[in-house]
């Protein structure tokens, strides 16, 4: 019997910390993977310290995974709103033997089972790296993507 999973996939644009720590809760989130590179931001609640805090007051792990962020020219072409620049620049990054490695990573986590959330800023999935992520874990692990929406 095959065990379908699921892959959620959340941003917290224009939503409160709470909003979203509220919203994981509600999905049963277990683990949280931050796909930012840079683990920092100017929305209270979100800087890496303080996000990994209120999960850890739920009881939702938080795990970053850096190397599946963002390079910087690609965050550069989204400011833009250069979307295909954006793709490409990822797909290229998701070469890298760092990205790659923490592919498999995310790879094991899905399958043990775990109920995983990527994490990263924009609200509009396909409008953000995430969305190619939580794809490739699809092909990889049969997961069923879900993407949340926390209230704003």
């Amino acid at each position: 019997m095959t065990v379908r999973r699921s892959l959620f996939t959340i941003g917290y644009e224009q939503a409160t910390s709470a909003a979203v720590l509220d919203m994981l809760a509600r999905a049963a989130v277990q683990v949280l993977v931050d796909v930012r590179a840079v683990a920092a931001s100017r929305r209270p609640g979100f800087s890496k310290r303080q996000l990994a805090a209120g999960l850890d007051e739920r009881g939702i792990a938080y795990l970053h995974m850096r190397a599946l962020g963002t390079p910087k020219e690609g965050r550069e072409a989204a400011r833009a709103g250069r979307l295909d620049d954006l793709f490409r620049i990822y797909e290229t990054h998701l070469q890298t033997p760092e990205a790659r490695d923490e592919l498999e990573a995310l790879v094991a986590l899905i399958r043990s089972g775990r109920r995983v959330c990527l994490l990263c800023y924009e609200r509009d999935p396909g409008h953000c790296h995430r969305k190619r992520v939580a794809e490739i874990m699809a092909e990889r692990t049969g997961a069923t993507i879900e993407d949340l929406f926390s209230a704003v």
